[in-house]
């Protein structure tokens, strides 16, 4: 029984945050209605983590980040904003504030997008959408801003 209840728990939780179908036995509008608000509050805890991305993307933020979360799960605010950004890159959508924010971030820490972000420890150079970021000694300047 408990293992029975352990499945339809994950189905559930996969619906809400995966883009897995819909269990058995739900009411569609509910769960629908629990999956944005989860994909609202995601974004609030990316934007602390990526404030220059969110403010970037300014009002369009809560909609830019729901439609690309939706059916993804989370792999943590960090994680999921550095993605983020880096597919809005590649869609030449990413605003300055987030190239800038990009090319610190990857100045500092190396990320392959499967693992954890580790810092670096020899000196790195980072160019985002034309801003320009140095990591140096345990330091990060930002060298040139994107332009806007």
């Amino acid at each position: 029984m408990s293992g029975d209840l352990a499945a339809r728990q994950a189905e559930l939780v996969a619906a809400l945050v995966a883009g897995g179908p819909l269990p058995p036995g739900f009411a569609p509008a509910p769960v629908d209605a629990a999956r944005r608000a989860l994909l609202r509050k995601r974004a609030g805890e990316v934007a602390r983590h990526w404030p220059l991305l969110a403010a970037g993307l300014g009002a369009d933020w809560p909609k830019v980040f729901t439609d690309w979360a939706d059916g993804r799960p989370t792999n943590g605010s960090l994680r999921d904003g550095w993605d983020l950004a880096r597919e809005l890159r590649t869609r030449d959508m990413l605003p300055p504030l987030g190239a800038e924010e990009l090319a610190v971030r990857e100045a500092t820490s190396r990320y392959d997008g499967r693992g954890a972000p580790r810092p670096r420890r020899l000196p790195a150079f980072a160019r985002t959408g034309g801003a320009v970021a140095v990591q140096f000694a345990g330091r990060v300047r930002l060298l040139r801003p994107a332009p806007r």
